[in-house]
């Protein structure tokens, strides 16, 4: 979600009624984590969910915003991991399915960011690598010390 909108103007950040917790800084933060990945994997479940979330800003905005999830639709790799799949798992009850599915999705060469702690540490306790965002934006927001 992030990505999207700031791709699109990083001014629609701080505009974005699902992104108020985040600045532009944060979209510089996440395009240099991803700057280093060979690619960028999304599933169906993300791409919905961010479509939905996606409309809550108004024109033009939402129309740039949703040329840039078109363009990320059409450019990247979809992962499509059936729902079935993932219902025995045991964060499914805990953290739906989505969720889930990322787990499922990632592996020692994928990495999963996420401003979810719920999620990362599920992804953590399967052995999935997983980033926590809130950790590196403490970083440069002042809430921590630097490691």
């Amino acid at each position: 979600m992030l990505f999207v909108v700031g791709t699109a103007s990083r001014d629609y950040i701080e505009k974005h009624k699902r992104l108020t917790e985040f600045v532009p800084d944060d979209y510089d933060a996440l395009l240099k984590i991803i700057s280093n990945a060979t690619s960028v994997l999304v599933t169906p479940n993300t791409l919905t969910e961010t479509s939905n979330l996606a409309a809550y800003i108004g024109e033009p905005a939402r129309s740039k915003v949703f040329a840039v999830l078109k363009s990320l639709i059409t450019s990247t790799a979809e992962c499509y991991i059936p729902s079935n799949t993932v219902t025995d798992r045991q964060e499914f009850i805990r953290l739906g399915l989505t969720d889930s599915l990322l787990i499922e999705a990632c592996s020692e060469d994928i990495t999963l960011i996420t401003t979810d702690l719920n999620l990362y540490l599920a992804a953590q306790s399967a052995g999935s690598s997983a980033i926590n965002f809130n950790q590196i934006r403490d970083t440069y927001l002042g809430n921590v010390a630097p490691h």
